[in-house]
């Protein structure tokens, strides 16, 4: 290439053949970053992976969530709100105004067909459904006054999972991975224990829409075989060298400016790799004692008891291993979920047969490994049920007033916070917005959730939208 001068030098190397020249340094670029990356999680007082944020923006009280996801809306007034008036007008015209239900066919007040007994020092009455969690009863905070916006189960699933009502927003889940990260570099930072049931919305439930596709749900089975292919199929070295070269092609042909979809399958990659050691052994529940997995009714004769406690155990070896966010899901019984439109009774004894020993053994089992002060631990549904009959023996929707409860992480055990009218229809004390148990949650979690956001279509985007307030009541 020719100057003014007349003289001549060299062509400019273009970006492509720079790369290609200086490709054998590569290696060392990713060894550093590693080192980097090892170093500064050995610094962190709290190990934070991946997670957007450099420390929590204050003192976490819990560092991983247990989701127990007891899909279809269990009753309130039949598990944990109890309500004598519905036994004195039972069969009798409901005295309230009733408000549009989801299938109609609406008949007369419908009494619960379940005692309630107190349970613990703390006297918190619970139905005969949970005769083993009423043992824990000093350990719950239950919230007896949610709300919904919803009373059909994709778009209230969508909202208790999203803080939305339709799909495309990321789960809870995969927002606590987002912003704390994992404790455990080979596994993932929000794992979904599938019991057989996937909730009504699908997988979209779980999903990471415009986070990074790293914080998606993982979906393990409750079995040895949790997570399909996970198995190594060649020696380790081979598939070491395979990952390599893929990070190599990709580099030159990105550079550091590659879109997420490449970046996160990179990601998703090496952490497979690293999962075909860790998951079979955190998966691998016979190195439990007898009295472990009788406790969670792993030898019950009930095979849905069987699922639910092999889940139950599985969460609490995760949240051992650092995993942020674990959510369970339920069995199938042979009844509709939790959703008894019809045989209310014959439904919800089902489920909770499949549930009571396992979440009790679960509470118990965080205890006494000094796990459950820094492991929030929620139970609940998308929404409630109705006051008055559908049908002779079922209740319909009723997101108007529900009931879910917390433990461990820093809330106050043996309380009651919020109250519905007295037949259990709408809440009328302390009313809770899905948002409020979001932003709670993130807060005992150490996250402001105001703070917690990404920017995407032109705007700041976060769990709780323009909502949410902590519940300051609810926490120790």
């Amino acid at each position: 290439m020719a100057h003014e001068c007349g003289q001549f030098c060299d062509r400019p190397i273009d970006r492509r053949t720079m790369l290609r020249q200086a490709a054998g340094g590569f290696g060392m670029a990713a060894l550093a970053g590693l080192l980097h990356e090892e170093k500064a999680r050995a610094a962190s007082p709290y190990r934070l992976g991946q997670g957007v944020l450099a420390s929590p923006h204050h003192a976490p009280r819990a560092r991983s969530v247990i989701f127990l996801y007891m899909d279809g809306g269990p009753g309130q007034m039949d598990t944990f709100d109890p309500k004598p008036a519905l036994t004195k007008y039972h069969q009798k015209p409901f005295p309230m105004e009733k408000s549009p239900t989801q299938f109609d066919n609406n008949g007369n007040t419908l009494k619960s067909p379940w005692a309630f007994r107190p349970g613990g020092e703390s006297g918190i009455p619970v139905s005969d459904l949970f005769p083993q969690v009423r043992e824990m009863a000093d350990e719950l905070c239950v919230v007896r006054s949610m709300t919904s916006q919803f009373s059909e189960h994709t778009n209230a699933n969508y909202f208790l999972h999203t803080g939305l009502g339709i799909a495309g927003r990321p789960s809870m889940g995969a927002w606590a991975s987002y912003g704390l990260g994992t404790e455990n570099q080979d596994l993932p930072g929000f794992v979904v224990l599938n019991g057989g049931l996937v909730p009504p919305g699908g997988l979209e439930c779980f999903g990471n829409a415009y986070l990074p596709a790293t914080h998606q749900g993982s979906v393990f089975k409750p079995s040895k075989g949790a997570v399909a292919n996970i198995s190594p199929r060649e020696e380790t070295a081979r598939q070491r060298r395979k990952l390599d070269l893929v990070a190599h092609l990709d580099e030159l042909r990105f550079g550091a400016g590659a879109p997420d979809a490449i970046e996160s399958a990179i990601n998703n990659q090496e952490l497979a790799f690293r999962m075909q050691w860790a998951v079979p052994e955190v998966t691998n529940l016979d190195a439990e004692s007898e009295a472990t997995r009788r406790m969670y009714g792993l030898e019950s004769d009930n095979n849905a008891t069987r699922i639910f406690g092999t889940e139950c155990l599985m969460a609490r070896r995760l949240v051992e291993k650092g995993v942020r966010f674990i959510e369970c899901t339920c069995p199938n019984v042979g009844a509709d979920r939790w959703d008894q439109h019809n045989d209310l009774k014959g439904g919800h004894e089902r489920n909770a047969m499949a549930v009571d020993q396992p979440i009790a053994a679960l509470l118990k089992d965080l205890k006494q490994r000094g796990l459950l002060e820094e492991t929030l631990v929620v139970w609940g549904a998308e929404f409630g049920r109705t006051p008055f009959s559908q049908g002779a023996d079922g209740r319909d929707h009723n997101p108007f007033g529900f009931t879910m409860w917390l433990a461990g992480g820093g809330v106050k055990g043996g309380s009651i916070h919020g109250s519905t009218d007295e037949f259990g229809y709408r809440a009328t004390e302390d009313p809770v917005e899905i948002h409020d148990l979001h932003a709670t949650m993130l807060h005992l979690l150490g996250v402001d959730h105001e703070r917690l956001s990404i920017r995407f279509g032109g705007r700041d985007m976060r769990l709780t939208d323009v909502h949410g307030k902590v519940k300051h009541d609810w926490i120790s």
